[in-house]
Parts: structure tokens; C-alpha cells; sequence
């Protein structure tokens, strides 16, 4: 029977599948495999279904591989060095597709609180510190006709996009690198600080690592509005943490909403202390069945490699 390691627990239906046809190894614990770690475990087993935050990195690639396939817990894939995969004979693949609308349902969750003010609002109904309302009390940013900017038009920004439009009636722009065109209202600009300062809100998708980090930095965040809200559900490499900070200490942007973060699950001091800023601990594809359909996703490519068959989900 062949050994395979899951570096993380997943709900008990994947589990159960995987144990139904392998020798299952699964760590308990919410720390990622380190670069030492992941080496030693493709030397131990047939097969790896890791995630977000472990260090497959091209020396963890070198000498004779036991491993076949890494199947990837996760539509984003660049904590693993898929080049040097490639090149070792590792097979690769990721979960597309059924992350979409649970992601894009937190991209319009961190819009809205943080337009709205939930946060805020939330955490002084809690303290018991709410007066009681008021004309003027908490006034926040309306969201419906205002202007989105989408930053990578592929499914998961297309799916804000699709919300965006169609539920709250905001005109649609984006920035891609490459054409785009979408069946629905929405203008491709040239460039990012033109979409930047063209837009009221701003959300970002695109992949983490390799160009897109630090995308997000000091120059582009200057283009925004000083009334701008920042969104960001891709990950957490992609934006300039400091940058990002000094703009809202400033008030060169009005607030920002994030899901992810550069060093997980380490969060900046600076964004805890501001009350403009809504902070979600990675929530995008936080649903059982969502994380069910990505681990069955994920032991489908395992079996498919197991198989000799081609990986549905190959990067």
C-alpha cells in the first residue's frame, strides 16, 4: 500500500477516502511543513497533499524522490516550486475552480464590513459601548453604484465582478496583464494606478509569488482615492504590508479589508490597532463542503497519478 502524508487535517470524508486506499499519514498541527521537513518527506513517501505554508522550495526537489505527486490543498500553489517539481519528474496539481464563489463571497464580505463599518460597529455593541443611534452616528461608505477595480480578471475576480455588477449595480473596471474580456459590463484599463485611481473600491485576486509580489506597493497605493477602500483575497505576498500601513495611518486610503497576510498567521501590530481595517483569518474557502470538494479534488489527482492517468487538476 502506498504511503501518502497529508500535512494538515481535512474533514473526515476526505480522510476516510484516503485511508480507504493508502497508508495515511496526517499532521496535527496548524504549522507548515519547513524546507527540512518537506525534503525528508519526499524521500518518505509515495505521495504529499499539502497546502498553504508548507516550504516546498527547489532543494527540497534534490536527490532520489520517493514522491511522485504533490496535490495541492488550495487553488494557489506558490509555496511549492513547481519548475523544479517539473524538472524532478513530481507530478503537481491545485483545486481550481471550486474555491471560486466561496472566495468571492468573502471579497464581498470584507467590502461591505469594511464600507459599513461592521467591524467597528461590532466591537462596540460587544465593549457596551454604544450609545444608541443616531443621524449621524458610524457613517460608513455606500456601497451600491459606487465603482469596483478588480485586479486579475480570472475566475475568482470575475466572480466578485459578477456581484459586484449584477447585485449592487457598481460599474465594473479591471486590471489584467493580458487581455481579458468578460460577458458583462466591465472596462479593461491599461494600467494599474489607473485602475487604481479610477475606482472607489479596490479588490485584489491575482496569484501570490513570483511577478505579483508586492503588486500592491507604495506608488500604486498613491493612486488610490483618499476616500478608497482596499480589499485583498489572494495572498498575502501580493501587497506591501508597510506601504499598506503607512497609506492608512496617513489617510491616503479611507480602510481596508483583508483575508490574508504576508507571514501567516502573524499579523501586523499596526493593523490590529487601526479601526478602519476588517481582519479575517484566511476565511475565503472556509465551508465544509467547499473544503470537502477541494480535498476530494485534491485525492482525485492522487489517484489519477496513482493510476497512471493524466492529473485533472495539473499546473
Amino acid at each position: 500500500m502506498k504511503k501518502l502524508l497529508i500535512t494538515r487535517v481535512l474533514p473526515d470524508a476526505n480522510l476516510a477516502a484516503a485511508r480507504a486506499r493508502y497508508d495515511v499519514t496526517v499532521r496535527d498541527t496548524a504549522e507548515g511543513l519547513t524546507v527540512a521537513e518537506a525534503a525528508e518527506a519526499m524521500q518518505n513517501y509515495d505521495a504529499i497533499l499539502p497546502t498553504l505554508g508548507d516550504q516546498f522550495t527547489a532543494e527540497t526537489f534534490a536527490g532520489q524522490l520517493r514522491c511522485g505527486v504533490l496535490a495541492n490543498f488550495g487553488v494557489g500553489y506558490n509555496h511549492i516550486d513547481a519548475d523544479a517539481a517539473a524538472k524532478a519528474g513530481v507530478a503537481v496539481s491545485n483545486t481550481p475552480d471550486v474555491v471560486t464563489d466561496a472566495t468571492a463571497d468573502i471579497g464581498m464580505t470584507l467590502i461591505l464590513s469594511t464600507c459599513r463599518r461592521a467591524g467597528e460597529g461590532e466591537r462596540l455593541v460587544r465593549a457596551d459601548q454604544w450609545g444608541g443611534w443616531g443621524p449621524t452616528q458610524m457613517l460608513g461608505t455606500h456601497v451600491t453604484g459606487k465603482t469596483v477595480g478588480i485586479v486579475g480578471m480570472g475566475r475568482i475576480g470575475q466572480a466578485v465582478a459578477r456581484r459586484c455588477h449584477f447585485g449592487f449595480e457598481m460599474p465594473v473596471k479591471y486590471f489584467n496583464r493580458s487581455r481579458k474580456a468578460v460577458d458583462f459590463a466591465a472596462e479593461q484599463v491599461e494600467t494599474l494606478a489607473d485602475l487604481m485611481a479610477a475606482c472607489d473600491i479596490v479588490v485584489v485576486t491575482v496569484p501570490g509569488g513570483g511577478d505579483n509580489t508586492h503588486l500592491i506597493n507604495a506608488d500604486v497605493l498613491a493612486a488610490m482615492k483618499p476616500t478608497g477602500i482596499f480589499v485583498n483575497i489572494a495572498r498575502g505576498d501580493v501587497v506591501d504590508e508597510d506601504a499598506l500601513i503607512a497609506a492608512l495611518q496617513t489617510g491616503q486610503i479611507a480602510g481596508a479589508g483583508l483575508d490574508v497576510f504576508a507571514k501567516e498567521p502573524i499579523v501586523p501590530d499596526a493593523f490590529r490597532a487601526m479601526e478602519n481595517v476588517v481582519l479575517l483569518p484566511h476565511l475565503g474557502t472556509a465551508a465544509l463542503e467547499v473544503r470537502e470538494a477541494m480535498g476530494q479534488m485534491a485525492l482525485d489527482n492522487i489517484f489519477a497519478w496513482d493510476e497512471g492517468r493524466a492529473l485533472p487538476q495539473a499546473v
